[in-house]
């Protein structure tokens, strides 16, 4: 089995070292190409107004100045000899990839870029409880679970247009309580804040961080199996559609367009 590593975290971050782990327990044919540079938050960000540099570190570990999504794009099309990989794993993200903010994640872009290529791809991510720097993420957890997880989701397959998000929670290995498979959550609350500081020219200018604050997330959700102490399986795709809507305007937004009312 051919398998492709990106990341959004980067070629250096110490979650693809435990990536790297975890696909070479499975495969002998590990194929490695991840962003330069960290990009976290850029979703499914492609480069398209300036050119993708690359730098071969060895034979099969390539470093892109772009974005996930750049980056299994160009391993599958242009960097890879020979056949096109039969997995993409994107990780271990440092840090959790759970409900709403799975729109935003590089990681989990880099599955979708996958699967847009038609290849079975997995999201993993590492839970933490804190982002200090000097928080080291429970890898371990990751390390010792994700080949058992991996090899049975291939075993019994999903659909073609379904990436697989796996959140490890914040704990030792000896800690986690079980596997639960998830619907995405989302939070009862905003957890985005703004800082305003001033440089040192008199200009304004803003830093965007996190609220360290709890959701209280529904049964079921990856939110709450990750609380609960639990690696989540998250199965996702990317039709956005709100069918029920679908249904509730087609009896009154359908046929000729509607002309602008003028009122009296």
């Amino acid at each position: 089995m051919r398998i492709l590593l990106t990341n959004d975290d980067g070629i250096h971050a110490p979650g693809l070292v435990t990536l790297e782990k975890i696909a070479r327990a499975l495969s002998n044919d590990v194929w490695i190409c991840a962003p330069e540079y960290e990009q976290s938050g850029a979703s499914r960000a492609l480069t398209l107004a300036d050119p993708l540099r690359v730098r071969r570190i060895d034979p099969q570990r390539f470093a892109v100045e772009g974005t996930p999504t750049d980056c299994v794009m160009m391993a599958v099309q242009q960097l890879i000899d020979g056949p096109a990989p039969d997995l993409v794993l994107s990780g271990v993200n440092r840090g959790q990839n759970l409900a709403e903010d799975v729109t935003l994640s590089g990681t989990v872009a880099g599955a979708i870029e996958g699967m847009a290529l038609g290849i079975r791809s997995i999201a993993l991510s590492q839970a933490m409880t804190y982002f200090h720097d000097e928080v080291v993420a429970h890898w371990e957890t990751a390390e010792t679970y994700a080949p058992g997880i991996i090899q049975r989701l291939l075993e019994v397959g999903w659909p073609a247009d379904v990436i697989m998000n796996v959140n490890f929670p914040p704990l030792p290995p000896e800690q986690v309580t079980a596997v639960e498979v998830t619907r995405q959550g989302f939070r009862d609350g905003h957890l985005r804040n703004w800082d305003k500081r001033t440089d040192l020219r008199g200009r304004d200018y803003y830093w965007m961080g996190f609220v360290n604050k709890a959701s209280n997330p529904a049964e079921g959700t990856d939110l709450k199996a990750v609380y609960d102490g639990k690696i989540s399986v998250t199965p996702l795709h990317i039709d956005l559609t709100h069918n029920e809507t679908v249904h509730a305007l087609k009896g009154v937004l359908g046929g000729a367009p509607p002309k602008q009312r003028v009122d009296a």
